[in-house]
């Protein structure tokens, strides 16, 4: 089947979201699986980073064994950016290890994010699945 040319300029026309527009989808609180640790996460320049807002006991003393003296106000993400639909790429910091990794980001759905920490690149990844506050 042929498209139109109508239907053809109709998709040129669309509008594209920007960085700035897809970046704003991940903005705001969203807390780990084990509900220990709430993050907000906002723009930092330009990119995205995300910042301890709450933790419980247990997450601090996790983070002072790995050497992280204070966990609350801490930035976990940093220099994180689109670099694809519903995906970006940035650093973690883990606390309870006291060592950031390459990570990325994607959104499952508008309240769910899989966050990945990993050794090599895309490769040797562990994930999380965070919920949206």
């Amino acid at each position: 089947m042929r498209a139109t040319p109508i239907l053809m300029l109709s998709l040129l026309a669309a509008p594209v979201p920007s960085a700035a527009q897809a970046d704003a989808v991940l903005w705001g609180q969203w807390r780990n699986p084990r509900g220990s640790v709430d993050v907000q996460i906002a723009s930092c320049g330009p990119a995205l980073c995300g910042t301890v807002v709450r933790a419980s006991a247990a997450a601090v003393a996790d983070a002072r064994a790995g050497g992280t003296a204070q966990l609350v106000g801490r930035e976990l993400m940093h220099g994180y950016r689109h670099d694809g639909p519903n995906r970006w790429s940035g650093t973690v910091y883990v606390p309870d290890v006291g060592q950031s990794f390459s990570s990325h980001i994607q959104l499952v759905d508008r309240d769910h994010a899989r966050i990945a920490g990993c050794l090599l690149g895309r490769f040797l990844c562990k994930s999380q699945v965070w919920r949206r506050l």
